[in-house]
């Protein structure tokens, strides 16, 4: 199976260019795992900076007839994650839990920082067997990625969930945490494996993006999970590249 990972910037990167980048790999892509997805919320542009498309998810969804979507806030009811997946793979659970703030908080958030974070989960048949797939976007303070009392409560909260998770999975997503951070250490454990670092990547941020540390992105793997090529995708469609992952 194929699943791609990106952090779409809510489409400011270039609209048109973000959607043709699904229409080149939609045919060739079983999951695709997004962050900083919107649906609705016009009125909370400003907050966002310029350029948000405030249907997203819709135009998605228009690119992606042959996928079944799923989206998660956790801003308020407009801004969060989606999981989209081929219409012949069977799904035999999903949903979403928060793991930094309560769900009832995403609604009280007034700013673009330190809201709410939740983690999408599917969980789906495949030839090899069941498999997870678990899809994160972790927390902004504005300040920078390293570690906080915030990250390891969050990263507590992830390993608490993954825990219970007993077939082989993948997290995927933006952690907004630095390499060497104690909180990826703590979610990656014993028993995951951090792709990133396996195989040798250099840096998951697009040119766009002039901040020092160009690390954000991860994919660990579980037990179980036979990767057969990973790798971070050249195109250019938002201030994050989006990561490739082919396994069983």
């Amino acid at each position: 199976m194929r699943l791609i990972s990106l952090n779409t910037w809510s489409g400011r990167g270039g609209n048109k260019e973000l959607l043709d980048f699904f229409a080149r790999y939609k045919n060739m892509t079983d999951i695709f795992c997004l962050q900083e997805v919107w649906e609705g919320g016009h009125e909370h542009k400003d907050i966002w900076g310029p350029n948000v498309d405030p249907a997203l998810f819709t135009h998605l969804n228009e690119i992606l007839p042959g996928f079944v979507s799923f989206f998660k806030p956790h801003y308020w009811n407009f801004f969060g994650l989606a999981i989209f997946i081929k219409k012949n793979i069977k799904i035999l659970e999903e949903g979403d839990i928060f793991v930094f703030k309560d769900r009832e908080d995403m609604f009280h958030d007034d700013n673009a920082v330190n809201h709410a974070r939740n983690l999408e989960y599917i969980t789906i048949e495949t030839p090899k067997g069941v498999r997870t797939i678990a899809n994160f976007h972790g927390l902004w303070n504005g300040i920078s990625k390293e570690d906080t009392e915030e990250r390891f409560s969050q990263a507590e909260n992830i390993v608490r969930f993954l825990a219970g998770i007993k077939v082989p999975h993948v997290l995927c997503g933006d952690f907004n945490l630095l390499p060497d951070s104690e909180s990826l250490k703590m979610i990656q454990g014993s028993h995951m494996r951090n792709l990133i670092k396996e195989f040798g990547i250099t840096s998951t941020r697009a040119s766009v993006y002039k901040k020092p540390g160009k690390f954000a992105d991860y994919i660990l793997v579980s037990e179980g999970i036979n990767v057969k090529d990973f790798k971070v995708l050249p195109d250019e469609v938002s201030d994050h590249l989006a990561m490739q992952l082919d396994f069983e």
